[in-house]
């Protein structure tokens, strides 16, 4: 598959940009970035005889947003006054904090690995307590430090926003305890491979996080370093063992087949998409350019539901997503609607079914099946298929994911 460097920094530049707005003097540069960072993209993909929509995950999504920018309608930067408001802040020491939160979360599961169940259960209660407050008051600091030079977490680095989103995911209990569970998991399984291909001197440090990319691993002696995206926490058996597999023995094509298919599934885009929204500003407004997503509630709500749903906070993505086109948050109570679908071209019933689909998590919510998360189950699904307009809808979403 082919890999293309600095296309995910490309995106997430343009998109920091995009944020604080274009002054109009840099109005042909960045045109030119986003340009010739695509053209590089297309003219690589022409050469290897692929199309961008067969790239990796990561950089596909990434393809895509530089592509969808409106060059012509950028958001402007008004004076200088919003761009001293607005500068990227960064936060000393928030990599050593991370770690540290990675090491103690690292030996958490140690020790619930050696104990009994019951005593786990006991031990998993009280030390996610103590974790949530450790990470608290770590994210109690960054948010601070950022209202005392009158800005969000949006505008932190790159590298101390992709942690601060990370710890701010953690703080919701039932992300902090399925976080654990794998790294147990993992650990289990990196223990009995060791065994199996005789390196029972080796130390595995497994640790899951905020990550630009799937995983990463190398030797450091007798001890395994293997790092991996947050996104695998709902993962199954299968790609556990291919992620630990390929730290102990290399890259083989079954398991980065395995692993790369899970990396396009909705369960790993959908805790990517959750950890972005969490720095994402926005004024919650449901109220698009074109569509209305409080009427269109009402409207599934009677239709669908009986009116018995209480409505959740309803709001359009700042920036247009296309590695999914809604998300619900249930820690938030929250949907988010991609404004890639706010266009007078999309017809209403698109958007309809995106949204009744996010409103079907809120509905039926999650179920644990053998440790892990199901929120696309059976009866999820049949009634998402009973949506009067399903099968155009489909039509439509497939085609708008892969222009």
């Amino acid at each position: 598959m082919l890999q293309i460097r600095g296309l995910v920094k490309a995106a997430q530049k343009a998109q920091e940009q995009l944020k604080i707005g274009v002054a109009p003097a840099e109005v042909p540069s960045f045109q030119k970035f986003v340009l010739s960072s695509v053209e590089t993209v297309e003219r690589l993909c022409a050469d290897a005889k692929v199309t961008p929509h067969q790239l990796p995950v990561r950089s596909r999504h990434a393809y895509y947003f530089l592509k969808n920018i409106d060059l012509h309608n950028l958001p402007a930067s008004t004076c200088n006054l919003t761009r001293t408001q607005v500068q990227t802040i960064g936060i000393k020491n928030i990599k050593t904090q991370q770690r540290a939160i990675l090491w103690e979360i690292s030996q958490l599961a140690v020790s619930a690995n050696l104990a009994s169940k019951r005593k786990q259960e006991s031990l998993e209660d009280i030390n996610t307590s103590r974790l949530i407050h450790t990470i608290n008051e770590v994210v109690i600091a960054i948010e601070n430090i950022c209202t005392s030079q009158n800005a969000t977490p949006a505008n932190l680095t790159s590298s101390s926003r992709q942690i601060y989103a990370w710890m701010k995911f953690l703080m919701v209990e039932a992300n902090l305890k399925l976080h654990l569970q794998t790294t147990q998991r993992l650990q289990l399984i990196a223990q009995s491979f060791c065994r199996d291909y005789g390196h029972d001197t080796v130390k595995h440090v497994i640790e899951i996080t905020n990550l630009s990319g799937l995983y990463r691993s190398r030797w450091i002696g007798d001890n395994i370093n293997l790092i991996m995206s947050e996104g695998f926490i709902n993962a199954n058996e299968d790609v556990f063992q291919a992620l630990v597999k390929i730290s102990l023995q290399g890259k083989s094509p079954e398991a980065t087949r395995i692993i790369r298919e899970y990396a396009s599934s909705d369960e790993y885009s959908d805790i990517l998409l959750e950890l972005d929204l969490i720095t994402e500003t926005s004024t919650e407004d449901s109220q698009g350019k074109h569509y209305n997503l409080d009427r269109l509630f009402d409207k599934i709500n009677y239709e669908y539901f009986g009116a018995k749903l209480t409505k959740p906070r309803l709001m359009w993505s700042q920036f247009q997503t296309y590695r999914k086109f809604g998300h619900y948050e249930p820690a938030r109570d929250r949907i988010v609607i991609s404004l890639a679908l706010d266009e007078i071209a999309i017809p209403e019933l698109v958007v309809e079914f995106v949204l009744y689909h996010e409103l079907l998590h809120k509905y039926h919510g999650e179920k644990w099946v053998n440790g892990r998360r199901m929120v696309h189950t059976p009866e999820f699904r049949y009634d998402e298929s009973q949506f009067k307009f399903y099968d155009e809808a489909e039509a439509w979403l497939s085609k708008l994911a892969s222009r």
